[in-house]
């Protein structure tokens, strides 16, 4: 008789997760939580949830709620203390409806398929510029920062442009963007709010001025079209119109950003696959896929239920996180053959990194656009291009991506 293999406890498996070594390679301790089931009932107190149908569920389940005020009031205590959750409690990633239904209205058509298909230009001039900046910076074989030098100038680029943010900002922005996706990690003392509560009020101080400026001089930019939408319609406060103005630079650019790097590192560990990213226009669209679903930026999404319910069969009580580990739902063997091997060509794609349901990605088709832009662009200009040492990833999991990537050119 075989000895009974002995699972890990879930919490412990969390634990480790969040240390900075189990952020640069999760994936064997989400096979680790997997183990326990496609969902993971800690004591009625707590739901990890694994599996890739049971993730859809939640993302697109009414009855489970984002992280709005009254579930941080419930949470949180003295969060209301911090500019980064005071923000972000008003812009339409951490809301519910039915303000998130009236944010979600008033943006959603400036990203309507119309819209980011008449941005192509604007996307393949900026995807030229940034490639063009690693040709000179890795002329003669020096080693280049990707995320510094290619993939944080092309989202930024491209987001800061649409909202009318001059170039001589986007720079002064990479930190503070930076310091407020950390106010989305796990929380175990309220210092770690500092940095990105101030950065929030510097990129608030900032989008006042840029409305107030475009209120009274418009011009074809985002921005000025939101002003003058919420001036002429009054469904938005002055306040909501900034808060959400931030959601937009920071997820456009972070997230992207980070996409765009791990789809680049992923091409050079699999030479066959960059040259086809080189060579075949339409491979780009399933390269993308799999690196979203093989290896996302949004590994984590929190939801806490508003009533008591039934999920999968385990009872859920009112006010109970459930903590959605996008990425082990993205390696499901029950959804994907052969889940640890990347695949661009994999049939029925369907990875959930870009969330579901109400909260589906406003932005999915543009971040999309820009890396099938910009990732072939940059191997067919550089085709000797390599990396040039160890990519390392942020110390963080909810937004996971690089911290360095860097690469050089034959």
């Amino acid at each position: 008789m075989s000895p009974t293999k002995t699972l890990a406890d879930p919490i412990d498996v969390m634990g480790r997760l969040l240390s900075f070594e189990g952020k640069q390679d999760p994936y064997p301790l989400y096979e680790q939580m997997r183990a326990h089931g496609p969902v993971v009932d800690v004591g009625g107190a707590h739901l990890f949830v694994t599996g890739h149908a049971e993730c859809a569920r939640a993302l697109r389940e009414p009855d489970l709620l984002s992280t709005d005020a009254a579930v941080q009031d419930a949470r949180l205590p003295g969060w209301r203390e911090h500019a980064s959750w005071s923000w972000l409690t008003k812009n339409m990633l951490f809301s519910n409806d039915p303000a998130h239904e009236r944010y979600r209205r008033f943006f959603s058509s400036a990203f309507s398929a119309r819209s980011v298909e008449a941005w192509r230009p604007l996307v393949e001039r900026r995807a030229a510029y940034a490639v063009e900046r690693v040709a000179r910076l890795a002329a003669g074989g020096e080693v280049v920062d990707l995320v510094a030098e290619f993939s944080f100038p092309m989202a930024a680029g491209v987001i800061g442009e649409l909202l009318g943010i001059p170039d001589e900002d986007h720079d002064a922005f990479r930190a503070d963007v930076g310091d407020i996706t950390l106010t989305l990690e796990p929380i175990r003392d309220m210092g770690q709010l500092t940095a990105g509560d101030a950065a929030m009020e510097r990129l608030a101080v900032y989008f006042h001025d840029l409305v107030a400026r475009r209120r009274a001089h418009p011009t074809t930019d985002l921005t000025s079209s939101f002003t003058a939408a919420r001036d002429t319609g009054g469904e938005l406060s002055e306040t909501e119109l900034v808060a959400n103005l931030m959601l937009l630079l920071v997820a456009a650019t972070e997230a992207p950003q980070d996409l765009l790097s791990n789809m680049v590192r992923l091409a050079l560990t699999h030479p066959a696959q960059a040259e086809r990213l080189r060579t075949e226009p339409d491979f780009a669209a399933g390269f993308t896929d799999e690196t979203l679903r093989f290896d996302p930026a949004a590994q984590i999404l929190n939801r806490v239920a508003s009533r008591d319910l039934d999920f999968f069969g385990v009872k859920v009580a009112q006010g109970v996180p459930l903590t959605l580990l996008i990425a082990a739902g993205n390696r499901d063997p029950r959804r994907f053959t052969d889940p640890d091997v990347f695949d661009p060509a994999r049939r029925d794609n369907s990875p959930l990194t870009f969330s579901g349901g109400a909260h589906f990605c406003l932005g999915a088709a543009l971040a999309r656009m820009s890396t099938e832009t910009a990732v072939p662009l940059l191997l067919r200009r550089l085709p000797g291009l390599r990396l040039a040492g160890e990519a390392t990833f942020r110390d963080q999991i909810v937004q996971r991506g690089h911290g360095r990537l860097p690469v050089t050119t034959d």
